[in-house]
């Protein structure tokens, strides 16, 4: 173990938010499902996408450490508002494919972030609930210095880390600045599952059509298309399914469906 790993302190990780602060920062940081690469700009960015050898054609992922931050951030429509709020209430990692608002694209640096965080459509993943040791970090990067947080797993492009901190590879291990380790953490979501059989994804659904534009509300009206695609299945897809059928009368399971 080299001096850059370092056990989560149960709290917000300062040495984090130190890394992140400056240009070009990038950590492993543990969620609910694994370990995550952390970015916060163009620089960062393009050292994720060197270390995990990975196409550029995928959704950025954003973090969001509020309900708030998504509706500041993404196009939303009444009914999504309400399913990010019911998965926050419930605790259940939730990502969804959202066009920005026009205003929010302002906020993002001048550096070329926007061609690396989001694929050619002009969407991104809004991801809440997503484990507290990266939610800490990122609610905090986002109020305090109104910056980003952008992830993907930490694992070579295609592979599992298996929610252990050895399973990031070499080659991301020698490329993090930092690589925060709670195996423990990350077992404890899924305390009755093995490492071959727990969820190491989260789910994702797509909230846009081909072009990238908003689906349009349903006012509980039947088979209104575009509708919600389940494109990911992951860790409490059953629950998640579940809300969705209580809040849209139509929607679609596509697992893969856009990668």
């Amino acid at each position: 173990m080299s001096n850059k790993h370092i056990s989560w302190n149960g709290a917000i990780q300062p040495e984090a938010i130190e890394i992140l602060k400056e240009e070009g920062g990038m950590i492993v940081s543990p969620t609910k499902v694994g370990y995550i690469i952390m970015t916060s700009d163009k620089a960062g960015l393009e050292r994720k996408f060197t270390a995990k050898n990975r196409k550029r054609n995928k959704p950025g992922v954003v973090l969001c450490g509020s309900v708030e931050q998504v509706k500041e951030l993404a196009q939303m429509t009444p009914e999504i508002e309400e399913m990010y709020q019911r998965h926050w209430n419930q605790d259940i990692l939730l990502g969804c494919i959202l066009p920005w608002k026009q205003e929010a694209k302002k906020m993002i640096p001048a550096d070329g972030s926007q061609e690396l965080m989001m694929d050619g459509r002009g969407t991104s993943c809004f991801v809440i609930k997503f484990g507290r040791p990266s939610e800490n970090i990122s609610k905090h990067m986002w109020e305090e210095y109104g910056k980003f947080s952008f992830a993907s797993s930490a694992n070579p492009s295609g592979q599992g880390n298996r929610g252990l901190v050895t399973g990031i590879g070499d080659q991301i291990e020698q490329a993090a600045d930092l690589i925060i380790e709670a195996n423990g953490y990350v077992a404890s979501i899924q305390p009755n599952e093995t490492v071959e059989t727990r969820y190491e994804q989260g789910v994702m659904v797509s909230m846009v059509d081909e072009q990238g534009h908003l689906i349009p509300q349903q006012n509980g009206q039947v088979g209104v298309q575009p509708a919600p695609i389940v494109i990911r299945k992951g860790l409490d897809v059953d629950k998640i399914m579940k809300n969705m059928s209580e809040i849209f009368n139509s929607w679609n399971y596509r697992h893969g469906f856009y990668y």
